[in-house]
């Protein structure tokens, strides 16, 4: 049996790839990036409401960006951006948008609500 060209590979995993995405849209599954962005603003949501609000969000920055500088990004510009959500995170206000893909599905398992 011959091996598969690099094109048909690519071309099969293209196929395979979309399946996954799709079968997560519809199961309405998040991404590790979803998880990510909502776990940074509950920690900078749940740091603000704290007496030492400036002190945890120190602390938080800076092993945030050191995490970042390890990754090859610059602390200044790493730690610029992170000030920038900071400021902008606010408890009552989700700075994500509605994903309107999602709106009306109804869960599929029966341990959920």
């Amino acid at each position: 049996m011959a091996r598969k060209s690099i094109r048909q590979r690519n071309a099969e995993q293209r196929v395979r790839q979309q399946r996954v995405r799709d079968d997560a849209r519809e199961n309405r599954r998040p991404t590790r990036d979803d998880i990510a962005r909502t776990l940074l603003w509950q920690m900078i949501v749940t740091a603000k409401q704290k007496k030492k609000r400036d002190e945890i969000l120190d602390r938080l920055c800076d092993e945030i960006v050191a995490e970042l500088v390890l990754q090859g990004f610059d602390m200044c510009e790493s730690e610029v951006v992170f000030e920038a959500l900071a400021e902008k995170y606010e408890p009552d206000i989700r700075p994500f948008r509605i994903k309107r893909y999602l709106e009306g599905k109804a869960c599929t398992r029966g341990d959920q609500q």
